[in-house]
């Protein structure tokens, strides 16, 4: 019933910009938290950024001053702006959005996109 599908990834070189986007889509009464993951090679899914139904933003230490997330209710979607990308941003970004069904009584279940490749390299 639901899936999310992610745009936007690409090569880029060191200190360029690439946005995400993650288009949630079905028969969706409700998305709660929206949040970005990744996961380069060889290391642990790492959460990125996240946002919440009210507009309040987290970010990873790593990340902060360089990445903003957003979404648009309207359109069920969130983005990533990644500015001043660095080489250690290369990872297979995926989106992750709380959805509720409320006449499949499914309330606040996570779904995930099927990741977009982010490569920082020279």
């Amino acid at each position: 019933q639901v899936q999310l599908v992610e745009s936007g990834g690409g090569l880029v070189q060191p200190g360029g910009s690439l946005i995400l986007s993650c288009a949630a889509s079905g028969s969706i009464t409700g998305v709660n938290a929206m949040r970005w993951y990744r996961q380069a090679p060889g290391k642990e899914r790492e959460l990125v950024a996240g946002i919440s139904g009210g507009g309040s933003t987290n970010y990873v230490d790593s990340v902060k001053g360089r990445f903003t997330i957003s979404r648009d209710n309207a359109k069920n979607t969130v983005y990533l702006q990644m500015n001043n990308l660095k080489p250690e941003d290369t990872a297979v970004y995926y989106c992750n959005a709380e959805v509720s069904i409320a006449t499949m009584w499914i309330y606040g279940r996570n779904y995930w996109g099927q990741g977009t490749q982010v490569t920082v390299s020279s």
